[in-house]
């Protein structure tokens, strides 16, 4: 394996840069808040905080299993977005054959709308972009905050989904499809 292959499989374990973290403390508001945050891959020993914050997000979250077999799927990439050593939020897509799929982003309440979830977002972006053409995903239509980071981002409704997902009142809420085509974005 060259030396540069081996850097890029290092970088692709911890996204930071120490550098803004130290410019932060000595000159308070030249960097970004957004900036500060850390992506690193998602471990087994962050589930029980994924899980809190997946259940202060969903009425109908997603199980301990289901994040266990993604974290050990070579097919998904798992990500979790850390602020001063505490995970506020994570992500995970599935690449395969020249498509990505947006399978979760979650940010714990208290810090959304601060840019964990475009910072989470962006990530998801450039891990697809060395494997897919196109990264698609569905969201509630109910959910207005992430659809207009989406739209933002470039996505483009395709579709819906009748009745895909769960809701509290025993009935299926429909998901709107959207998609982002990456070999025009680069």
């Amino acid at each position: 394996m060259s030396l540069w292959k081996l850097i890029d499989r290092v970088k692709g374990f911890i996204v930071y840069d120490a550098d803004k973290e130290f410019y932060a403390e000595v000159f308070p508001g030249s960097i970004e808040r957004k900036d500060l945050m850390r992506l690193r891959k998602m471990r087994h020993e962050d589930l029980p905080t994924i899980l809190e914050i997946e259940s202060k997000n969903y009425n109908f979250p997603w199980s301990e299993g289901i994040f266990k077999d993604c974290i050990k799927s070579i097919s998904y990439s798992c990500w979790v977005c850390e602020e001063l050593d505490e995970v506020v939020g994570f992500s995970i897509v599935s690449m395969g054959a020249g498509e990505a799929h947006i399978m979760n982003i979650c940010v714990d309440p208290e810090v959304q709308k601060q840019g964990v979830g475009s910072k989470l977002l962006e990530n998801m972006i450039k891990l697809a972009n060395k494997k897919a053409e196109t990264i698609f995903l569905e969201v509630r239509p109910s959910n207005k905050v992430a659809i207009s980071l989406y739209k933002k981002r470039g996505f483009n409704e395709i579709g819906m989904r009748k009745g895909y997902y769960p809701s509290a009142n025993g009935s299926k809420e429909d998901a709107v499809m959207l998609a982002l085509d990456l070999v025009s974005l680069f």
